[in-house]
C-alpha cells in the first residue's frame, strides 16, 4: 500500500497537476483576443499504480501533455480561401484604380447588361470625343471662321491630351503592379525562410511539453500570410515539419529552404515568377501576386489596347478625310492628327499658330466650301472597320464597359468569397478559438480541485504529526 509518505507525494502530484491546469487556463484567458492562438489543454492521466494483495493501488494524477486543440483539416481550408480572396482583393485594388484614371463613373451593378448602361455617355474622353465631332459640325456651317477652325482646334488638343494622359496613367499603374509583384516576391521569400526556422525550433522541441505550441500557431500565421500572396501546397511530415510546395515545386522541405521565389520579364517589361534556382516558370492561381498579374495582363492590357487601337484608327481615318482638303490660303496634304497611339497623338502644331491652315474645304481656293469640314462630322456617325464596324464612340463605350464588367465580376466574387472566407474562420474560432466562459469554468474547477488537494495533503500531514507522537 501506499502509505503515509506514499500519499504525501500522491497529494504532491496532484497539486502540481492542477496548478498546470490553471496555468494553462491562465495562457488561454491570456490570448483570448489573439487570432493565430489555439486553445490548448492540459493531458491528464492516472499515475502508475501500486499492486497490492487487494488489487491495485492508484497513485494518483499527472499532467502528460499540452495540446493544442487544433482542426488541421480547417487549417488548409482556411488557407486556401485566404489565397483566393487575397487574389480578388488585389484585382479590385488594380481595376478600380484604373477607373479612376478613366474618369468614368462605371455601373456596379450585378449585370453586364445594367453595367453598361450609362457608360461612355459621360466622362472626360467621352466627352471630349463627342466634342470634337460637334465642332467639326460648327465649322461646316461657317467654314472660314476663325472662331469655329479655333475652337475645333482646342477640343481636338484637349482630347489628345486626354488621350495621352489616360495612357501615362494606366502605364504608371503597370509600373506600380510590377512592383508590387517584386514587393510581394521579397515578402514570400522572406516568409519561406521564416517558416523553415520555425520548423527547425519545433522539431528540436519536446511535443509533449506544450513549448512548441506557441511556435505551432506562429508558423501556421506565416503561412497562412504567404497564402495570401502566393497559392501554396502544405504536407507535415512525421517530424512535425510543414513542408511547402508552390506550383509543384518544393520550396520548404524541414528546416531548408529549397528554392526561392524570383521574378522575371517575360517580355515587354511585364514581370512574371519562377523559382529562382531552378528557374521554372510558375503558373499561379491564388494570392495577390496571381491577382495583380491577371488584373495587369486581363482587363489592363485589353483596357489600354482598346485605347490605343481607338486612338490609332481616329488619326488614321481623321488624316484620310483631312489631308486632301484645302486651308484658306489654298495649301493642302498637311495631317489634322500626329502619331500613331494613345500615348503620342497629337495636333499638328502648325494649326495652333494658324488656324487658317485648319484644311476644311475640299476644294482649292473655295473657303466657303464646307465639304471636308462635313465629312469629318459625319465620321461621328460612322462605322470604322478598324473599330469592329463601331463608330468611334461605340468602341470607346465597348472598351470601358469591359473594365466596367471585369470590376462588376470582381466585386460580386469577393462578396461571396469573403463570406466563404468568414463562415470557416467562425468554425475554427469554435474549434480553436478561446471560449472565456468555458475557460473561467475550467479555472473554478482547477482551483477547486487544488484546494482540495491541498487539504488532502494537510490531513496527510496531520496524520504524520499523529504517528509521530505516538512514537514519543
Amino acid at each position: 500500500m501506499l502509505g503515509l509518505f506514499g500519499a504525501l507525494s500522491l497529494g504532491a502530484r496532484s497539486l502540481q497537476t492542477q496548478q498546470q491546469g490553471v496555468e494553462v487556463t491562465g495562457q488561454n484567458l491570456a490570448n483570448a483576443n489573439n487570432p493565430a492562438y489555439a486553445r490548448q489543454r492540459v493531458e491528464i492521466q492516472s499515475s502508475i499504480p501500486l499492486p497490492t494483495s487487494i488489487g491495485p493501488e492508484g497513485t494518483g494524477a499527472q499532467v502528460v501533455a499540452i495540446t493544442q486543440v487544433r482542426d488541421t483539416l480547417l487549417d488548409q481550408q482556411v488557407q486556401g480561401e485566404a489565397s483566393i480572396t487575397a487574389s480578388l482583393q488585389s484585382q479590385q485594388t488594380a481595376l478600380q484604380t484604373a477607373q479612376t484614371n478613366l474618369g468614368e463613373q462605371l455601373q456596379s451593378s450585378s449585370s453586364s447588361a445594367n453595367a453598361t448602361s450609362d457608360v461612355g455617355s459621360t466622362g472626360a474622353l467621352a466627352s471630349d470625343l463627342s466634342g470634337l465631332f460637334n465642332a467639326f459640325q460648327d465649322l461646316s456651317t461657317s467654314p472660314s471662321s476663325m472662331p469655329s477652325r479655333q475652337a475645333v482646334i482646342a477640343q481636338a488638343q484637349q482630347l489628345t491630351t486626354q488621350f495621352n494622359q489616360l495612357d501615362q496613367g494606366l502605364t504608371s499603374l503597370n509600373t506600380q503592379l510590377n512592383q508590387s509583384v517584386q514587393t510581394d516576391v521579397t515578402s514570400a521569400n522572406q516568409l519561406l525562410s521564416d517558416i523553415a526556422g520555425l520548423n527547425h525550433q519545433i522539431a528540436g522541441t519536446d511535443p509533449t511539453s506544450g513549448a512548441a505550441n506557441d511556435l505551432i500557431d506562429l508558423r501556421q500565421q506565416k503561412i497562412e500570410t504567404l497564402s495570401g500572396l502566393v497559392n501554396l501546397q502544405s504536407a507535415t511530415d512525421s517530424q512535425g515539419n510543414t513542408n511547402l510546395s508552390v506550383g509543384g515545386q518544393l520550396l520548404v522541405a524541414g528546416s531548408t529552404v529549397q528554392d526561392t521565389l524570383q521574378t522575371y520579364d517575360s517580355g515587354g517589361g511585364q514581370l512574371l515568377v519562377r523559382t529562382a534556382s531552378a528557374g521554372t516558370p510558375l503558373t499561379l492561381t491564388g494570392g495577390s501576386i496571381a491577382g495583380t498579374i491577371d488584373a495587369r495582363d486581363g482587363a489592363l492590357k485589353s483596357l489600354q489596347d482598346g485605347l490605343n487601337t481607338l486612338a490609332g484608327q481616329l488619326i488614321s481615318q481623321v488624316n484620310t478625310v483631312y489631308s486632301p482638303g484645302y486651308d484658306l490660303n489654298g495649301h493642302t496634304g498637311a495631317n489634322f492628327f500626329t502619331g500613331t497611339n494613345a500615348s503620342n497623338i497629337g495636333v499638328n502644331p502648325t494649326l495652333a499658330n494658324d488656324p487658317s491652315a485648319l484644311q476644311a474645304s475640299g476644294v482649292a481656293g473655295a473657303t466657303g466650301d464646307n465639304s471636308v469640314a462635313l465629312a469629318l462630322a459625319q465620321m461621328a456617325n460612322t462605322a470604322q472597320a478598324g473599330l469592329g464596324n463601331q463608330t468611334f464612340a461605340e468602341s470607346y463605350n465597348g472598351t470601358i464597359t469591359g473594365l466596367g464588367a471585369s470590376l462588376n465580376s470582381v466585386n460580386t466574387q469577393l462578396t461571396t468569397q469573403q463570406s466563404i472566407q468568414t463562415m470557416l474562420q467562425n468554425e475554427r474560432s469554435s474549434v480553436s478559438g478561446v471560449s472565456i466562459d468555458e475557460e473561467m469554468t475550467n479555472l473554478v474547477t482547477y482551483q477547486q480541485a487544488y484546494q482540495a488537494s491541498a487539504h488532502f495533503v494537510s490531513v496527510i500531514d496531520q496524520m504524520l504529526n499523529t504517528v509521530v507522537t505516538m512514537g514519543q
